[in-house]
């Protein structure tokens, strides 16, 4: 690659790493972000027996990962706010998800310029239809979930395959292979979708390598290794995850909406893929996006539609080979035209997510043609906590019951699907026919017994006698308190 396009590459990859710093001092909260507070929270209480994140029960959760106790640890240890332990956090995962980035895309090019430009394909050869969703890297997705365990996961998933690539060539011994386990199963522990393509890269990776006869004794010794630390862990049962896919799959069916408009600027990398299998019948990047595309398609065609998570499996090997073909081309013609396209594409990319900028600058400041594209974050529920104390109950909605746990009470039933949870349904069920217009005093009362209800949040007028306004929060939503003392 010329060496002045070369630069440009590298300072636009540097301008996006900054923007994302800026991003995690505002921390704007959107999609899980209460999950993962509350578990810090719980976490920080107990490190043992931390029960349900979000509802008051016992029960074992999958949300309580290698990663997460580490910055549960760190909380404790330092009285930080959970908001500045999870700032820590996406501080640590993105330096992960860098260095592991430039570290595989070191194995696949020399070229220098190659780990600047596969970045910004990274986060902007995606399409023109808007879409963010944890494990998925494009710069809106990324700034709201940087502080996710999927971030972490995914950047040691790149110095697994890293490793890996380097590891198959160089006859790396068994403590090599081993150590290798640990990691794979410690990613697939911190973030479950994230481990499956972690899983996939690696088996293309591997086989890419093709390794000799020494290696696969060393190569299923370390799978072994990983499956006890999978067994082992204390938590949440790992392999009863296995039997979650019907409580998941309408969930993840929007993941196969609009493809084409996610999607379509990747169909370059695509196309870059071809030469690639020509030359290399086993090529890592190949065979990593034959493995992605058949999981997914698997998904859609089965309705497991979970499945869909594997998608960066496609998208990725897809995305560097987009870059690597024009970091690696020679001069000429056709250079000049492949990178005039991914210029394109890359600039058609980024202005789709000129809206991410929102997070770091007023919206005001905004032109307005950026400012349509900004999606406002979630305001949270720190309003509450003057009154509302750590482990106290509150009735409320599925929305507000994503946020309000992050500032440690609970609400009576789960934000979000919880496997683990027997009575989720029951819980849900209950909410419903708390806030019903027609539910009669009685069993309102008999809810709030037996969940222990200590507050209500709702917007308005409340639906039920016995409740005594405290305070307002935005958008009209009140925090009642229950003046009859809960008899659980």
């Amino acid at each position: 690659m010329p060496p002045r396009a070369a630069v440009v590459a590298g300072a636009a990859g540097a301008l996006v790493l900054v923007l994302l710093l800026l991003v995690i001092v505002r921390l704007p909260w959107a999609g899980d972000l209460g999950m993962h507070a509350a578990t810090v929270e719980r976490l920080r209480h107990s490190l043992a027996d931390p029960g349900n994140p979000l509802v008051d029960a016992d029960t074992p959760s999958p949300y309580y990962s290698p990663w997460m106790l580490v910055l549960g640890c760190v909380a404790r240890l330092t009285g930080f706010s959970v908001f500045v332990v999870l700032r820590i956090g996406a501080l640590v995962g993105l330096a992960l998800l860098v260095t592991g980035f430039w570290r595989y895309v070191r194995t696949l090019s020399a070229d220098r310029a190659a780990p600047a430009l596969a970045l910004l394909c990274l986060v902007f050869l995606w399409g023109t239809s808007l879409f963010a969703w944890s494990g998925f890297l494009g710069l809106n997705s990324l700034a709201l979930t940087v502080s996710y365990p999927s971030v972490f996961a995914l950047g040691l998933a790149f110095h697994l395959w890293a490793w890996l690539a380097r590891e198959v060539r160089a006859g790396a011994g068994w403590g090599v292979w081993l150590g290798l386990g640990v990691l794979w199963a410690v990613i697939l522990l911190c973030h479950q979708f994230s481990g499956v393509v972690a899983s996939l890269g690696a088996l293309a990776t591997v086989a890419a390598g093709r390794p000799g006869r020494a290696v696969w004794p060393r190569l299923a010794g370390g799978l072994a290794v990983g499956a006890v630390v999978l067994w082992a862990w204390p938590y949440y049962d790992f392999f009863a995850l296995f039997g979650a896919g019907a409580d998941l799959e309408s969930v993840h069916r929007g993941l196969y909406e609009d493809l084409l408009g996610r999607y379509w600027l990747v169909l370059l990398g695509v196309v870059a893929l071809v030469p690639r299998w020509r030359r290399d019948r086993l090529d890592p990047l190949v065979l990593f996006f034959a493995l992605g595309t058949l999981v997914v398609a698997a998904g859609w065609l089965s309705g497991h539609y979970s499945w869909g998570r594997a998608l960066p499996a496609a998208l990725i090997p897809a995305q560097l080979a987009a870059a690597l073909a024009v970091a690696g081309a020679r001069p000429g013609r056709l250079r000049t035209a492949g990178a005039v396209l991914l210029t394109g594409a890359l600039l058609t990319g980024a202005w789709t997510q000129t809206g991410t900028l929102g997070y770091v600058v007023p919206r005001t400041a905004l032109p307005d043609a950026v400012a349509d594209r900004y999606r406002e974050p979630w305001t949270g529920y720190h309003w509450l906590t003057p009154w509302v104390r750590y482990g106290d109950v509150v009735m409320a909605r599925t929305l507000p019951a994503r946020q309000i746990p992050a500032y440690g009470p609970y609400t009576v039933a789960p934000g979000y699907p919880d496997f683990f949870l027997p009575d989720e349904d029951r819980r849900a069920a209950a909410v419903r026919t708390y806030f019903a217009p027609g539910t009669s005093p009685e069993v309102r009362q008999g809810i709030v017994r037996a969940y222990g209800v200590r507050w209500v949040v709702d917007r308005g007028t409340p639906a039920a006698e016995g409740l005594r306004r405290v305070a307002d929060g935005p958008d009209g939503q009140v925090l009642y308190e229950v003046t009859t003392p809960p008899a659980r």
